[in-house]
């Protein structure tokens, strides 16, 4: 007779194989159905509220491995939090200005320089909207919950006008003002750019040495001074030679010619230059050549040499080009010499009139031809061609100059102290997110927040008749309010008078005439004022938590401090968490050309959302991380034996109704409470590790325990009760509890990771339940101990372990096949034996063990034997056992087949 049928095997519909590629979106449909989102936070409703401000992606293009990266990182936060019982709203944003919108508008056929700026920008929102919705269908197929349907996006009339608002603020504070000095400017873009839109690659530049020569008759008489440059094109716009006060410098005699050069790089000098002979004539401190002139070699003009803090003897000369309006240092020492600020360079990179006989010539064709002329006036000492670090426009990737122009600036120095003390409040994770960040405002002056593009938000500043600004925060809020009715277009469509408030007079217009900023804002101010909708939203500010990829330091992280410190005396957050970057597997960047982009639509399409989330569970996030193929299927393998270990609980809860046949811990007996305690222990590091922001150690956590102590171990022996005894046996049903625990916890605190398959796995469990695993409360922290318990159950898995090695040796021996097969002479001590006692675990030591038989004797050691065990094969359960009835049974399963 075949007792197949007579055994309470595992049943549930649970498939096996995820086929999360499609699964995943009925799924979806299904929380779209119940309105997930909004039933988790109207369950939360009153209680403590969490907020994760989301950090604006930029609306262009497909997502990419790294927002996929970074948004799910966000959803593991969100949905803990959740979980945890918090009101966890989350708002998720877009960035939608900026040049990368204007130039896949241009790439269109539509020319900005035919149509009027407001037609456009009218062109830029349309694309930037369906990029939008583009990007959040993706987004969402990833399974991040969320309020999609009301999204912040920086072209939005209120977000516009909040921006405005804050502005307005810093203006009221006096931290705006107008200025010209040098800063990043791109030809390319042909725009000023901030310090965040700056990137380094390696450029090749001419260097070279050449010679000033000084007009002085006396002490330095028929002496020149020897200069390095690697921008020869900024020499038409010299105006002085600095050196620092208490250097030493040289007055050297070389094949009959007079130079001056720094003492500590005359030597190196000598061999660059092919110095044979030197004499040293003199040697004195820097400030000895204080306002003496020299000749421009190619234009008709003599010039101070100055005194700079900033020049070094760590390369070069010792004596530096100095040209106000190409660079910062130069800036700033020329401001002290009342130097004029020349820049003989347009805004697409090309040589002005000023520029003399180079106009006309863009300015890197232009070092060729001065390099020449330098050569002409036997002012040329040497040339070459370097390869160096050198900065290049982010979205471009071509190369930036500093380039003087009028721009509008918000002053970092005075606020400076507030900002770092907001530093030290905020919580970094790394720690040393708040060292990097403090040093780039320790270092940083101004912000350059104009920007000379045409889609953005207008620089809401009008001019009087005197061309000066009028900086008025009351004006500004009006022309504020304007925006939000009407939308920022209005700044190019209107006049003037029409945007002004009513009545509006201005003593330096008394013909009451205006002109408008045409500049628009520096997109990062877009972004950094995103907290706003925290505030227009209702929601608590500062948000609970920014998390972004770590060179948001420089970025987003820092725009936001500034502008929320300037405008409301805090940051808008009270704590930071960055990632790093996502290479491919051998570390490279990804790229079309190198063939090695990851696409996480193809991901998620072939191997599903859950596989793409695992993996973010799986690297350490705070380091740059690699993908590949061969990751994912490693993954792949984790996936599965964590869905078939649930499917298998599962499967074993088919009749079982916690309402009804839960056996509570105490009584349980000493294995599965031990084992529960375990449980327990395992659910207070996985909490710990979501408090701390260790996604990675959930995973690290969870698969171990599966495999080990839930499959390998728990799950294994109770199959001998689990199937063999009658349904309602009270240690069957203490096991399903047991299983329960672990099943519900294991759902709940896997769910931030694969809410797709937690789910699935939930609608399945055959017992009554809500109407998502995503309305569970996370487990809470359990301190209970046994240390006794746990103590004696460690000593029993050591003993299994060195049972189960001799079992592997009798098998490998061909003495048994099955462990069923085996009957163990165990030797133990008199200590290991209470022990076994205390547990329980004497009595059905081979069910523990799988095996049919153990005998026990006590002794001085431990010690194994293993031998195939005598008798009869029961039909039903396999075990080998003395005597077995007529169909073959042994009587415990004649006793649970009685009914």
């Amino acid at each position: 007779m075949d007792f197949k049928d007579t055994l309470l095997m595992p049943k549930t519909d649970f498939p096996m194989r995820g086929n999360l590629g499609v699964n995943e979106i009925n799924i979806q449909e299904y929380w779209k159905k119940i309105d997930l989102y909004k039933k988790v936070l109207e369950q939360n409703k009153d209680n403590e509220p969490f907020i994760l401000h989301d950090g604006p992606p930029y609306a262009n293009g497909d997502i990419h491995v790294g927002h996929a990266f970074q948004k799910t990182l966000k959803d593991f936060v969100l949905r803990y939090q959740t979980m945890k019982g918090r009101y966890v709203p989350y708002i998720p944003g877009w960035d939608t200005h900026g040049l990368p919108i204007e130039t896949a508008v241009t790439k269109k056929g539509i020319n900005r320089k035919e149509i009027s700026r407001s037609e456009f920008r009218k062109h830029c929102r349309e694309f930037a909207l369906q990029q939008v919705e583009r990007q959040k269908a993706q987004f969402m197929r990833i399974g991040i919950l969320g309020d999609w349907d009301n999204p912040y996006l920086t072209l939005d009339k209120s977000f516009v006008s909040d921006q405005v608002k804050i502005f307005s603020q810093m203006v009221a504070r006096g931290l705006i003002y107008k200025g010209l000095k040098p800063i990043y400017w791109s030809p390319s873009s042909e725009s000023a750019l901030a310090e965040a839109e700056i990137e380094y690659h390696d450029k090749q530049s001419k260097s070279i040495y050449f010679t000033f020569k000084l007009t002085d008759k006396k002490k330095f008489k028929d002496t020149s001074l020897i200069i390095w440059t690697t921008t020869p094109w900024t020499l038409p716009a010299n105006l002085a030679v600095s050196v620092h006060p208490t250097m030493n410098y040289n007055h050297i005699l070389v094949d009959g010619k007079k130079y001056i050069v720094a003492e500590a790089l005359l030597g190196s000098l000598k061999d660059k230059l092919s110095f044979n002979s030197v004499e040293v004539l003199d040697t004195f401190k820097g400030q000895t050549l204080e306002n003496l002139t020299y000749k421009h070699p190619i234009f008709d003009r003599t010039s101070p040499i100055i005194l700079g803090e900033h020049v070094t003897d760590t390369d070069g000369t010792g004596l530096v080009h100095t040209a106000p309006g190409h660079g910062e240092d130069d800036y700033i020492v020329g401001k002290k010499y009342n130097l004029d600020i020349l820049c003989p360079v347009n805004e697409t990179g090309m040589m002005t009139n000023e520029a003399g006989k180079y106009e006309g010539l863009f300015y890197e064709k232009a070092n060729d031809a001065i390099i020449e002329d330098l050569k002409e006036t036997n002012s040329l000492l040497r040339v070459d061609t370097i390869t160096h670090s050198y900065p290049h426009d982010w979205r471009t990737k071509k190369p930036v100059i500093f380039r003087a122009t009028p721009q509008w600036f918000a002053s970092v120095k005075m606020i400076r102290e507030e900002l770092l003390k907001e530093v030290e409040k905020t919580t970094w994770l790394p720690k040393w997110g708040e060292v990097r960040i403090g040093n780039m405002l320790k270092d940083r002056e101004d912000w350059v927040i104009s920007r000379q593009r045409a889609w953005g938000v207008p620089i809401p500043i009008f001019y009087a008749e005197n061309e000066t600004p009028i900086l008025d925060s009351k004006v500004i809020d009006h022309v504020a309010d304007l925006f939000l009715e009407h939308g920022s277009d209005i700044w190019y469509e209107w006049d003037a008078k029409d945007l002004l408030p009513k009545g509006y007079k201005n003593v330096d217009s008394p013909n009451n005439q205006f002109k408008k900023e045409v500049d628009i804002m520096d997109v990062w101010f877009d972004s950094g004022t995103s907290y706003s909708v925290l505030k227009r939203r209702n929601l608590p500010f500062p948000a609970d938590l920014y998390l972004e990829g770590a060179d948001q330091h420089r970025g987003w992280f820092n725009s936001s401090l500034i502008t929320s410190t300037a405008a409301f005396n805090q940051a808008p957050y009270k704590a930071v968490v960055t990632h790093g970057f996502v290479f491919d597997g051998q570390g490279r960047k990804m790229s079309k050309s190198l063939g090695n982009v990851v696409d996480p639509l193809v991901v998620m399409k072939q191997k599903g959302a859950d596989l793409l989330r695992l993996w973010v569970a799986n690297v350490d996030y705070q380091s740059d991380v690699r993908i590949s193929n061969e990751m994912m299927d490693q993954v792949a393998e984790m996936y599965r034996k964590i869905r078939n270990t649930l499917r298998f609980m599962v499967g074993n809860l088919n009749d079982f109704d916690p309402k009804k046949d839960y056996v509570g811990y105490s009584m349980r007996g000493q294995i599965n409470r031990a084992i529960t305690i375990d449980f327990r222990y395992l659910i207070n590091d996985i909490l710990n590790a979501y408090e701390n922001y260790e996604f990675d150690k959930v995973s690290r956590l969870v698969v171990p325990f599966i495999t080990n102590e839930i499959s390998a171990f728990y799950l294994d022996y109770t199959k001998d009760i689990l199937y063999i005894e009658k349904a309602n046996n009270f240690e069957r049903r203490a096991i399903q509890s047991t299983i329960y625990d672990m099943t519900m916890g294991l759902l709940k605190v896997l769910t931030p990771i694969i809410p797709h398959t937690t789910s699935e796995v939930y609608s399945y469990l055959p017992f009554e339940k809500l109407e998502d695993i995503y309305l569970e409360k996370m487990p809470t922290k359990n301190e209970f101990k046994d240390e006794n318990l746990m103590n004696n159950y460690r000593a029993f898995r050591d003993l299994r372990e060195n049972i189960l090695k001799q079992l592997e040796l009798a098998r490998d021996q061909k003495i048994i096949g099955k462990s069923l097969q085996a009957e163990v002479d165990l030797t133990i001590t008199k200590a290991l034996h209470e022990t076994l006692e205390q547990l329980d675990a004497l009595k059905n030591l081979h069910q523990l063990l799988i095996v049919s038989k153990v005998n026990i004797t006590i002794g001085e050691n431990v010690d194994i034997l293993v031998k195939k065990a005598n008798g009869h094969v029961c039909a039903r359960c396999w075990n080998i056992v003395s005597n077995v009835n007529s169909d073959e049974l042994c009587s415990r399963c004649e006793k649970a087949l009685e009914e």
